[in-house]
């Protein structure tokens, strides 16, 4: 297409007067200088009668210039497609989906031992990655393989008609996230209108379960800010890394925590560099509700008479995942009159929790067995003198009953004074950005 081009001409009308030796003298002068000082003479030049300047705006027509392709070997050019799986896909669906037609790679992936773990994997929802040949052949594919920690089967070419199968971890980014919310009725509503993933919540409940019980004490109006680790993979978010620092106000009382550590290493610490982590968890559900309480008498529902209630019930369907509340070794495991199907824990000699009414018991589980803080050692039931469902939970100090969700619980180590100078260093920022985050919106949740 032309295009148009303008010139301002300008054009200078000079009327002489009547005397022409000041014309000439006048031109003389703009000779030696530029237009501008064309005017200034006539302007200034003695006996000059009239200056007159006039504009004329001219329009060109111009051809459009050739854009020049630079040359390209297409055919070394190949496409990446992703796909999401399908409620009734099959590999040879799937294939034709992302754009290959190459049956040496359907058979590969349908027969191969190591391939073979697709067909056996298509979980709707889930997310490959094809490269494709300008010919339609695979030249690879990423598939990610279910409960393994960011695995993946990758699939090459190597030939024309041979391929390469082989898991192996996902390369992954990690990004970090800052949210805060405030509760209106649970912590999980909370977090799902905020965007939090459940896995961020687990984590919150768990860092601060020694000075707040979930079940129990949380109150309308409660607020928290957390930041977190997002991991992706080709910029897609593949799960959630740990919290590297949380506030969590409840019933008017600041908590803080922050991550301090190398990799898997380290333990969660207040500003001050006070250990977080309690001995005890405060429950050893991670979400549930108290269904009896620790008394001197209330009527037993299977005994109908009064007597003392000595622990602590918590109703949670059948199957629910029961913790160790604290480091221990079981000194029993198995059936034990009322108490139905029930593990016993010692813990630094003096201490022993007693879990109860379990449907079954962790895989391996044995007397003997040291288990770790937050270890599952069972499930939620109705064993023994149950009229449903829930766990009973007792918390003995040298075989005195005590009152779990009352009593003081003594801390873990904190950390030491050479550690603290480095430590405050890495959570001055975090520190920042948890203060920033009370000035900022809040997302309200339901």
């Amino acid at each position: 297409m032309p295009i148009e081009k303008s010139k301002i001409l300008t054009q200078v009308n000079h009327y002489r007067s009547a005397k022409p030796t000041h014309f000439w003298a006048a031109a003389g002068i703009a000779g030696a200088s530029m237009f501008g000082m064309v005017v200034g003479a006539f302007g200034t030049a003695p006996d000059t009668n009239t200056v007159q300047i006039t504009q004329q705006t001219v329009i060109e027509q111009l051809a459009a210039p050739q854009a020049a392709l630079l040359p390209m070997e297409t055919s070394a050019l190949p496409f990446v497609r992703e796909e999401r799986i399908l409620r009734g896909d099959t590999v040879a669906s799937l294939l034709s989906r992302v754009g290959a037609d190459d049956p040496a790679a359907l058979n590969f992936l349908l027969t191969h031992d190591t391939a073979r773990v697709i067909a056996r994997q298509m979980s709707p929802g889930k997310t490959i990655t094809a490269q494709i040949g300008d010919r339609g052949e695979l030249l690879s594919l990423v598939f990610p393989l279910n409960g393994g920690r960011d695995q993946a089967l990758f699939v090459e070419r190597q030939d024309n008609s041979s391929f390469k199968a082989s898991e192996r971890a996902l390369p992954l980014e990690t990004f970090v996230q800052i949210k805060s919310a405030e509760i209106r009725y649970s912590l999980f509503g909370a977090t799902d209108t905020a965007g939090i993933p459940d896995s961020v919540a687990t984590q919150l409940a768990d860092i601060f379960g020694g000075d707040i019980d979930f079940h129990t004490d949380l109150r309308k109006g409660d607020r928290f800010s957390v930041i977190y680790e997002t991991l992706t993979h080709q910029g897609k978010p593949v799960r959630t890394g740990r919290i590297l620092a949380a506030e969590f106000i409840n019933n008017g009382n600041t908590y803080r925590a922050f991550w301090y550590g190398v990799g898997e290493s380290g333990g969660y610490y207040t500003a001050e560099g006070k250990n977080i982590r309690k001995a005890f968890l405060r429950s050893p559900l991670e979400f549930s509700r108290v269904t009896s309480g620790f008394t001197t008498a209330r009527f037993h529902p299977v005994l109908q008479t009064w007597r003392a209630h000595k622990g602590v019930d918590y109703g949670a369907p059948t199957g629910t995942r029961i913790r160790a509340t604290a480091d221990g070794v079981v000194e029993f495991a198995g059936r034990q009159n009322g108490y139905g199907n029930v593990v016993i824990l010692r813990h630094q000699g003096t201490y022993t929790t007693l879990y109860g009414h379990m449907s079954g018991f962790a895989p391996g589980l044995k007397k003997g067995q040291r288990v770790s803080q937050s270890d599952v050692i069972g499930y939620v039931g109705a064993t023994g003198l149950a009229s449903g469902p829930h766990l009973h939970y007792e918390f003995r100090i040298n075989g005195v009953h005590q009152n779990p969700l009352t009593i003081a619980m003594p801390s873990a180590p904190p950390l030491t004074a050479a550690q603290l100078p480095d430590f405050k260093r890495n959570t001055q920022a975090y520190l920042g950005q948890i203060e920033m985050t009370r000035g900022g919106n809040l997302a309200l949740l339901n």
